[in-house]
């Protein structure tokens, strides 16, 4: 019995001294993604012509459109004519007070010769994106005008982005 007992004692240490062998195993796995052509107007900054008494120069002012689109992604961006009655893409028109009216006009360049409208290929914006956001510029100016009765105008332009 106590052979035994150091025989199994002795073949138990003999067993922890012999290497361990272990299988590893590997496999791959494919990473893919599709980009598809997409275009967004993230942002479309309020344009404020802020306080005046009399109209009698020109109030010019700025704002931005942030349009990002899909690298190589050709877009357009037109600007509505508002909600001002008998507007045109050259004169628009902010409401106020008994429906008394400021007109004003939105322009693609500072030089304010090239208005801002809504037709594709004559008074829109185009573009190509380049992945990142791209700022638009709109140039906007309410003219020499009869100023009309004091109070608060304003108009709601609509941002079309079509790519």
């Amino acid at each position: 019995m106590r052979l035994l007992k150091y025989a199994l004692l002795l073949g138990g240490s003999l067993l922890a001294t012999l290497p361990a062998t272990s299988t590893v195993l590997t496999t791959n796995f494919n990473v893919k993604i599709t980009i598809t052509n997409e275009c967004k107007i993230l942002t479309a900054s309020d344009l404020i012509f802020g306080s005046h008494g009399i109209i009698d120069t020109n109030v010019d002012q700025t704002s931005t459109i942030g349009v990002q689109c899909t690298a190589g992604q050709t877009y357009v961006v037109g600007l509505g004519l508002g909600n001002g009655v008998g507007t045109t893409v050259g004169s628009r028109k902010m409401t106020g007070p008994g429906a008394a009216v400021v007109n004003y006009s939105l322009y693609q360049d500072g030089g304010h010769a090239q208005v801002w409208g809504i037709t594709s290929g004559t008074d829109t914006q185009a573009g190509t994106g380049n992945g990142s956001v791209q700022s638009l510029t709109v140039y906007g100016r309410v003219p020499i005008q009869p100023t009309p009765v004091a109070g608060d105008y304003a108009d709601i332009v609509q941002v079309t982005l079509t790519y």
